[in-house]
């Protein structure tokens, strides 16, 4: 358990945050609480959770994080209806680096899934 501050950016501790939704105790409310989740468990390594909360639709086999990749920051840019936009921060050995998403999401069996990137 956590009482540090949440990855994903908020001002709660994990345990309040992020946590639950981790633990499978608690869903999603928003898209935009998907993606916050999704991105801190990222960054804490809890891919389990990054594939049950991806579509299986558009789901890859593995989602294994990138080796030597570290999660630095979250901007949430904006969030309207079934999509968010964000900037995620990271380090990696090939150096720092951001990326910049526009995340669809969509309600399946009465919960939020992350669908894809809009292009």
């Amino acid at each position: 358990m956590f009482a540090n501050p949440c990855p994903c950016g908020s001002t709660a501790a994990y345990d309040a945050c992020c946590g639950p939704l981790h633990r499978g105790t608690a869903q999603a409310a928003t898209p935009e609480q998907l993606m916050r989740s999704r991105y801190a468990a990222y960054a804490l390594g809890e891919s389990d959770y990054v594939f049950r909360t991806w579509h299986p639709r558009t789901r890859p086999d593995d989602v294994t994080p990138a080796t030597g990749l570290t999660w630095l920051r979250l901007r949430v840019l904006e969030a309207v209806g079934d999509e968010v936009e964000f900037i995620a921060d990271y380090d990696s050995p090939g150096g720092a680096g951001s990326l910049h998403e526009r995340s669809v999401f969509e309600r399946r069996g009465g919960r939020w899934v992350y669908v894809a990137a809009q292009t």
